[in-house]
C-alpha cells in the first residue's frame, strides 16, 4: 500500500514533502503571532516577559436568546417519559432495531421492549420496572431483555436516532454538522458495582466509573462508553470519531483537558481530523519551532526548543503503518494509544509521534492565541457536552444515580440505555421546538440568529418518575398531524382558534 500510495492516511505520504509543508506553515504562523504580539494586536491576549495571559471569552448567548428559550420551552406539551419514547419510536421505528438474537424477529410487544429500555436508561432495573408498569411481569421483561437488548442492538438503535437528529431541518440551526465534542462524566458505584469500580480522588472519596460521550454540534450523542474512573480520556477520543457508524461526520473535534495529549494531536492530523481541545494551564505549555527560538523574541520564552525532524523521519514508515491499521480497523485507536502511553520515553515510535504531536500542538496553540473565534467555538461545543451531561444526570434518576450492576456487560447496558433515552429526548425536543417557533412566528418575528443559541436539552416538561404507564397507539396524540398540542399562550390560542 505504501508503494502504491493507497494508504488510508490524510496527509502527504512522502515525508520530505509533508514536513516541508508543516515547516512552511509553522514558520508563517510563528512570524504572524510574533508580529501581532510585539505590537499588542492579539485580541484578548497579552504576552509579558514570556508569560501568556488570555482573557476569558465573554458569554456569547444574548439575553434575548435566553428569554426566547424560556418562552419556547413553556409552550412544549408536558409528557410522560413512556409517551415520549413511544412517540419517538413511532417516528423512527426504533423497536425494529432490537431483533431477536436467534430468529432476527422484532419483539412481539414493543411496549415490553421499551419498558426494558427504560429500565436501563432510568437506572430502575427490571424488578422495579415490573412493579411500576402494568404491561409485563418480571419474567416477560427479563426474557425480552435477554433476547432483544444487547450491545449491537443498542448500537443500531442509537445510530438510527442520531441519524434522524442529524437530518432534522431544525437541528441545522444548532450547528453545521462538522464539529463534535467529547467529555467524561463520573457516576458513583454501589452494591455489586463497587467490586469493578475505581477510586479517583478528583471525584471525591467514593469509587465509580466514567462515561465518555461524544456529541455532535447538532446534539447527537453518537458514542458513549463506560471506562474506568482513573482512565485517561485521551485514550478514547479517536475510537468514536473512527468507528461510530452514524451519519455524523465531524472534521473538528473538541475536548477539555482530559482529552488532550501530544499523541492525540499527532494521530488526529494523520487521520484527517482537526483537534481543538481547551488546553488547561496553557501558559505553562511550551511551543516548538523549526528554526532558532531567538528568531521570535516575544515568543522565545515560550519556546522550549526545536522540532526533532530526524526522529520523525526515522520512524515515518512505522507511523504510517500504525495509521493504516487504525483506519482499517485492524487495531483500535484506543489500544494503540494505550500501548504508546505505556512505552518508556525512549521508545522510538512513541517518541516520534510525541514529537509530531508537539508540532501540531504548537500550530494549534498559535491559532488559539490569534483567533478568539476558535476559543469561542471550542467553549460553545464543550458547553453543549456539559449540558448534555446534566440531562443524563437527571434521567439516570433511580438508585441514587449509582451504577450497581456486577458485570461490565450490564453496566454498559445501563450506559447505552441512558444515552439512547437522552437521544430520544433530544430528538423529541428538537421537533417540538421547531413547532413552537413556527407557532410563535404567527404573531411576531423570531430572528434566525437567536435560534442558534437554543438547546434541545431541556427536561422540566418531561415526567421521569411515577408509574410507567403505556398508552394505546390511538391515545398517543390528540392532533390529526400526529403531534401533541402545544401549550399556547393566550394570544396564540386566540389565533389558533
Amino acid at each position: 500500500l505504501l508503494q502504491t500510495g493507497a494508504l488510508p492516511v490524510a496527509v502527504e505520504l512522502d515525508f520530505d514533502r509533508f514536513i516541508e509543508s508543516r515547516r512552511t506553515l509553522l514558520d508563517e504562523r510563528l512570524a504572524a503571532v510574533e508580529a501581532r504580539a510585539r505590537d499588542g494586536l492579539l485580541p484578548g491576549v497579552t504576552i509579558d516577559k514570556g508569560v501568556l495571559k488570555i482573557t476569558p471569552i465573554e458569554k456569547s448567548t444574548p439575553p434575548e436568546a435566553e428569554a426566547l428559550a424560556a418562552r419556547l420551552y413553556a409552550m412544549l406539551p408536558r409528557i410522560r417519559i413512556t409517551d415520549l419514547l413511544a412517540e419517538v419510536a413511532g417516528w423512527t421505528l426504533l423497536p425494529n432495531c432490537f431483533t431477536h438474537l436467534r430468529t432476527g424477529e422484532t419483539a412481539a410487544d414493543s411496549r415490553i421492549l421499551m419498558a426494558g429500555l427504560l429500565a436501563d436508561g432510568l437506572n430502575l432495573g427490571l424488578t422495579r420496572m415490573a412493579e411500576a408498569c402494568s404491561i409485563a411481569s418480571l419474567g416477560q421483561l427479563a426474557w425480552t431483555a435477554d433476547w432483544h437488548i444487547r450491545d449491537e442492538t443498542y448500537a443500531l438503535a442509537l445510530r438510527r436516532l442520531v441519524n434522524q437528529q442529524q437530518r432534522e431541518p431544525f437541528a441545522a440551526k444548532f450547528g453545521s454538522g462538522t464539529a463534535s465534542s467529547s467529555d467524561g462524566q463520573f457516576f458513583q458505584a454501589a452494591g455489586f458495582g463497587r467490586d469493578a469500580s475505581n477510586l479517583n480522588a478528583h471525584y471525591g472519596q467514593k469509587p465509580g466509573f466514567k462515561v465518555y460521550t461524544h456529541l455532535s454540534d447538532r446534539y447527537g450523542p453518537f458514542y458513549s462508553k463506560l471506562i474506568a474512573a482513573t482512565a485517561s480520556e485521551a485514550l478514547y477520543v479517536l475510537d468514536a470519531l473512527l468507528y461510530h457508524q452514524s451519519e455524523v461526520s465531524p472534521r473538528r473535534h473538541h475536548t477539555d483537558g482530559g482529552g488532550d495529549s501530544d499523541h492525540v494531536f499527532a494521530l488526529c492530523v494523520l487521520l484527517g481530523f482537526q483537534f481543538a481541545p481547551r488546553i488547561p494551564d496553557l501558559k505553562h505549555r511550551r511551543l516548538y519551532s523549526f528554526g532558532k527560538p531567538s528568531d521570535y523574541p516575544t515568543l522565545e520564552p515560550m519556546i522550549a526548543g526545536r522540532i526533532n525532524v530526524a526522529l520523525i523521519c526515522t520512524y515515518w514508515p512505522e507511523i504510517l503503518r500504525i495509521i493504516a491499521s487504525i483506519r482499517t480497523g485492524t487495531v483500535t485507536a484506543s489500544l494503540i494509544m494505550r500501548q504508546l502511553a505505556s512505552y518508556p520515553r525512549q521508545n522510538g515510535v512513541a517518541a516520534a509521534l510525541r514529537e509530531l504531536g508537539r508540532l501540531e500542538r504548537t500550530l494549534f496553540t498559535l491559532d488559539w492565541i490569534n483567533d478568539p473565534e476558535l476559543r469561542r467555538a471550542t467553549g460553545q461545543e464543550l458547553n453543549k457536552g456539559e449540558s448534555r451531561n446534566s440531562l443524563a444526570r437527571a434521567v439516570f434518576i433511580h438508585r441514587l444515580g449509582e451504577i450497581r450492576d456486577r458485570t461490565y456487560e450490564n453496566q454498559q447496558h445501563r450506559v447505552s440505555g441512558l444515552n439512547l433515552l437522552v437521544t430520544a429526548i433530544i430528538l423529541w425536543n428538537t421537533r417540538y421546538l421547531e413547532r413552537a417557533v413556527a407557532a410563535l412566528r404567527q404573531v411576531e418575528d423570531v430572528p434566525d440568529h437567536l435560534l442558534a443559541h437554543l438547546s434541545p436539552l431541556g427536561w422540566e416538561h418531561v415526567n421521569l418518575t411515577g408509574d410507567y404507564v403505556w398508552a394505546a397507539a390511538e391515545q398517543m396524540t390528540e392532533n390529526p398531524d400526529g403531534f401533541r398540542p402545544l401549550r399556547l399562550p393566550a394570544d396564540l390560542s386566540r389565533l389558533a382558534a
